[in-house]
Order: structure tokens, then C-alpha cells, then sequence
């Protein structure tokens, strides 16, 4: 018989494969792979959440993995949106879902002026341009492939999804930030090396091991939620490693963790207290979020379209948001808890507030807002 689970036994299951309770990660690319990847369209709440699944990495780590030592590469994948991952892995998530996300996104494409031919040409003119070696901002990449006849309007949207597309077709990734995080493109093989794609597949079952590692227990809904792919292809996904997969039932649904996931407890004496940055994956890995953060709170933490809060995490449920205060000699991180919070948590949101500013090379202090 399946393993049934509470709703607390599974939210603690879930920190646990987040490294949000249990074993932290000791560096930059061992967060990134246990935790699935972190959305990195925002700079620096990318490198937030390495933090509190780690003990160690600083956020000049996380700067110098993607920018110095590229051990980390950024790239648009899961839900073709901009994600950090692995370096090792990047060439087989790029080879399986970047056509997937360049052909759903032809319809946009024609409507900013980039018809196939002119994509075409573009690639073509990029690839010449990156062959360099040189890291060259967006604009910079316009103008050098507007020299080779590949003019395209640099006031609208399409230099960005051009440049995107580029980098769904596995010719370009970001490269070194420049100051203020301002972000630069290079070729892909260029600066991570050549990394080999995987027959579809075997790549398809590696995505299906990589969530349920990092957010088991899941089922195919959230695997679809996650990656961006049709529920059918993230079935398929779960078939191909059948036989690596433990059943659970969690509430009333089946639900599905890795059968050589660690089975280290977590420490239960008191309460697990995270401080979750915007885009958190926590909050980004599943179809839905009523398990962790209660529906009457809901647009506390995602008021409209794609923007996801800070939020503070106590034993996995999302209980407050927080922000960070820039003061003249220290950082003050005020908590805005959603209902008064319990004086047992208080401990642990000074320690997550310490270690942020460990994290930042910063004094830090906490305020307690009323809830």
C-alpha cells in the first residue's frame, strides 16, 4: 500500500527536496541542481535562492559561478523562461525544451516583423558575430548584425525575442553581467563547452528524475506546471523511469518520489523558518500552491501576471511576505506576517536574517511589522 501522507508530512517532504530542511547544499552548483534549476530573470533574487538552501556560497559566489568560473550557466528552459542551471546540464535541457518553446512562440515572432526568413538570417548573422568570443550587450548585438544586413527595429520587442530565440536554439546563453547586473550574450559552446544534447527520450526521463528530486513528491500535472510541457509528454516523462519511482498518496491523489530519495530526517525541535526571495521555486514548482500558502492570501504573493513576492516560509507554509530596507550603515529585513506570528518562530527569523547578512557581506536587522 502507497504511503499515505498528511499535508504537513508532505509539505516537510517537499522542504526536504528543496534543501529548504535536512542537508544543505555546500555550493553554488550543487543548489542549482537540488533545487531543479532557479528562475534568473531577476539577477539578484536568483542569487537569493541559493542561500537558504546552502551553507557557505555568498552572493559573490553565486556572481563569480556565473560570471567567472561558469559553473552555472543562464538560460531560457523550463517554461522558456530564463533559469540558472548546471553547466553539465545545459546542453540536454536546451536540446529538449528549446524547440519546444521556439516553436510556441513563432505566433509572436511574425507579429514583431521576424518571419522565418529574417530569423534565419538573424541566427545565422549572431552565430557570425558571437564566433568572436567577445560577451556584447543586447543593443551591441543589434547594431554588429544590423552591419551584416539584419536590421531589426532596436526600439520595440524584437531584438529580445530574437535574441531569445537564439538562445532556445542552443546559440547563445547569458554571459558576464556587467556592472549593476547588466546583462551581456554569448555563444553557448563558447563559453560553457561543448555539451552534448540527449536522445529525446533519455533527456525527457532526466527532466522527469530532476523534478521529482527537487520537488518530490509530485505528479505529472505538477511536472507539466514546472517544465512547460503538455501533461501528456510530463505522463511520459514518469513512465520512462517507472521503475525508479515510490507511490504516495498525498491527500487524495497519487503522487510519486524517487525511490533513492535520502531518507535523512529533518529537524522537527523547532520550527523550519525560511526567508524566500522573488520567483522562489519553491513556490514555481507545481500545478498548485493551496498546500503551502492559504487561497485567502494568495495575491499577498502573487498579485497579477508572473511576479511571485518574498515570502516567509515557516515548516512550508507561506506565512508573510518580507523586504529588504537599505539603511544608512545596515540592511533591515521587515517581515509582514499575514496573521500574528507565534513567538516561536522569532528565533529563526533572527537566524535567517543574520545569515542574510552573512549572505550579503552586510549588518543586518529584523522588524516584525504588524501582521
Amino acid at each position: 500500500m502507497p504511503a499515505r501522507l498528511s499535508d504537513a508530512e508532505l509539505r516537510l517532504r517537499r522542504l526536504r527536496s528543496q534543501r529548504l530542511a535536512g542537508r544543505p547544499a555546500t555550493g553554488v552548483p550543487e543548489v542549482v541542481r537540488s533545487a531543479g534549476g532557479l528562475q534568473a530573470q531577476d539577477t539578484k533574487a536568483a542569487r537569493l535562492a541559493v542561500r537558504p538552501r546552502s551553507t557557505g556560497p555568498t552572493a559573490a559566489a553565486v556572481t563569480a559561478a556565473c560570471n567567472d568560473d561558469r559553473s552555472v550557466v543562464r538560460t531560457w528552459v523550463m517554461r522558456g523562461t530564463l533559469h540558472m542551471v548546471a553547466s553539465e546540464d545545459v546542453g540536454w535541457l536546451v536540446g529538449l525544451l528549446g524547440p519546444v518553446f521556439a516553436a510556441g512562440g513563432a505566433g509572436r515572432r511574425r507579429r514583431l516583423g521576424l518571419d522565418e526568413d529574417t530569423c534565419e538570417r538573424g541566427l545565422r548573422a549572431i552565430g557570425e558575430v558571437l564566433a568572436a568570443g567577445e560577451a556584447l550587450t543586447r543593443p551591441e548585438l543589434i547594431r554588429r548584425i544590423a552591419a551584416k544586413g539584419v536590421v531589426i527595429d532596436p526600439r520595440g520587442q524584437a531584438p529580445a525575442h530574437l535574441v531569445v530565440h537564439a538562445a532556445r536554439m542552443g546559440l547563445v546563453c547569458r554571459g558576464p553581467d556587467l556592472a549593476g547586473d547588466r546583462p551581456t550574450y554569448v555563444g553557448l559552446a563558447d563559453w560553457a563547452g561543448e555539451r552534448p544534447a540527449l536522445e529525446p527520450d533519455a533527456a525527457l526521463a532526466e527532466l522527469a528524475r530532476r523534478h521529482l528530486g527537487a520537488f518530490g513528491p509530485a505528479d505529472a500535472h505538477d511536472f507539466a506546471a514546472w517544465s512547460g510541457l503538455g501533461v501528456g509528454r510530463a505522463r511520459r516523462g514518469f513512465e520512462l523511469i517507472a521503475g525508479e519511482l515510490h507511490q504516495v498518496v498525498a491527500g487524495d491523489q497519487p503522487a510519486w518520489v524517487l525511490a533513492r530519495a535520502d531518507g535523512e530526517p529533518a529537524d522537527l525541535d523547532r520550527p523550519q523558518v525560511r526567508l524566500l526571495g522573488h520567483f522562489d521555486p519553491y513556490l514555481l514548482g507545481y500545478r498548485s500552491r493551496d498546500l503551502v500558502l492559504d487561497p485567502r492570501f494568495a495575491r499577498r504573493i502573487q498579485a497579477g501576471g508572473g511576479f511571485i513576492q518574498p515570502a516567509v516560509l515557516v515548516d512550508g507554509l507561506v506565512v508573510g511576505t518580507w523586504r529588504q530596507q537599505r539603511g544608512r550603515d545596515r540592511l533591515t529585513m521587515a517581515v509582514e506576517p499575514f496573521e500574528p506570528l507565534d513567538q516561536a518562530v522569532l528565533p529563526g527569523l533572527e537566524a535567517e536574517v543574520a545569515d542574510l547578512g552573512r549572505f550579503l557581506d552586510t549588518d543586518a536587522a529584523l522588524v516584525v511589522e504588524r501582521g
